[in-house]
């Protein structure tokens, strides 16, 4: 499916400021390809600028900064710094986050997602064309419209190509949809391999053929969950970990479709429901072991690296390890087999 022969292999970086400087120097002399912030408790944006003033050749991204909490002006505008501050290391990574938190958390519009994000990324092109081309800026779509652009708000020119958009995507219509438009796609941990096999790659690659863009010149990112320990206590406490994490996504009705294809909609319903119980412990107890090798690579320290190449190879341009539990430092050396 035109992946790389090895997949790049990248790195989480904190969102807590005084943390992300260590971190960032970490992964970058311990030869990793990329760093990523997530936006949960944390502005996402402002850890890359500590990451890219104290690293040189690591690429920093968004995964995934929420695209429908703010407009692309705003985002168009933090992207061209960050690229320029980082000197072209940015990958500007963006989702939608669902509908009750566009809502009710960040207290801004939510309708038909996939149309929007796709004007979304179209406006973040034609404001960044403005800026590098002096194109005049006459953007108006169904949901942004951005036509006012004068000298005092334009940025300083930069030597760098604007950042490439990944975006996040699960179902069928996203997914196409950012094969169409984006640079590259970023894969979340409750995808199994037979679904990206079996539905994200077809979309992106018809999203692909649609608008005669290249597969070689697009990336296809996934995270997968890791459950590991250097002895069998240590892998026992990963596993569970693991387990109640899956049986988290797999509650969430945005992830339906990927258990049903597996055959296991049934175990979505109950997770749902005892998800609205607050019956966390029992719910990772309904991940069997199918299930669990289904969206996690699992076993031990040296068994890691061959398992996780397998599932990426071939398909795969870069992957982001996730670990849950304290055991992470114990793989260091197994991952640089798959590194390198």
């Amino acid at each position: 499916m035109g992946g790389s022969p090895r997949p790049k292999v990248d790195g989480g970086i904190p969102n807590q400021l005084a943390r992300v400087t260590d971190a960032a120097i970490t992964l970058e002399k311990d030869g990793y390809a990329g760093g990523w912030t997530a936006e949960t408790s944390h502005d996402p944006f402002l850890p890359l600028l500590l990451a890219a003033e104290h690293t040189s050749r690591l690429e920093l991204g968004t995964n995934i900064a929420v695209a429908f909490a703010r407009n692309p002006m705003i985002v168009a505008n933090i992207g061209w710094d960050v690229q320029a501050y980082s000197k072209g290391r940015f990958i500007l990574g963006l989702g939608t986050q669902i509908q009750p938190h566009i809502e009710k958390r960040f207290s801004m519009p939510w309708s038909h997602p996939a149309r929007r994000m796709r004007e979304f990324v179209s406006a973040l092109h034609a404001i960044w064309s403005a800026w590098q081309d002096g194109t005049k800026l006459r953007f108006e779509g169904d949901f942004y419209t951005h036509k006012i652009m004068t000298p005092m708000f334009t940025p300083e020119p930069q030597p760098y190509s604007p950042p490439k958009v990944f975006l996040a995507a699960v179902g069928e219509a996203m997914t196409e949809m950012c094969g169409e438009v984006a640079d590259g796609h970023l894969g979340h941990p409750m995808v199994s391999k037979r679904y990206l096999d079996e539905v994200t790659m077809p979309a992106l690659l018809r999203g692909m053929q649609r608008s005669g863009r290249d597969r070689n010149k697009f990336e296809v990112s996934c995270e997968v969950l890791i459950a590991t320990g250097e002895t069998d206590a240590e892998l026992a406490v990963a596993t569970t970990a693991v387990r109640k994490q899956i049986a988290f996504y797999g509650s969430t009705p945005a992830y339906r479709k990927v258990l049903e294809l597996h055959g296991w909609g049934d175990l979505h319903t109950e997770l749902h429901r005892l998800s609205l119980a607050g019956e966390w412990d029992t719910m990772g107890s309904l991940i069997d072991d199918e299930a669990l090798a289904a969206f996690a690579v699992v076993g031990p320290v040296d068994t890691v690296a061959a398992a996780l190449r397998d599932r990426c190879e071939g398909v795969v341009d870069r992957v982001l390890p996730i670990f849950l539990t304290a055991f992470q430092v114990c793989i260091k050396s197994a991952l640089n087999e798959f590194r390198w």
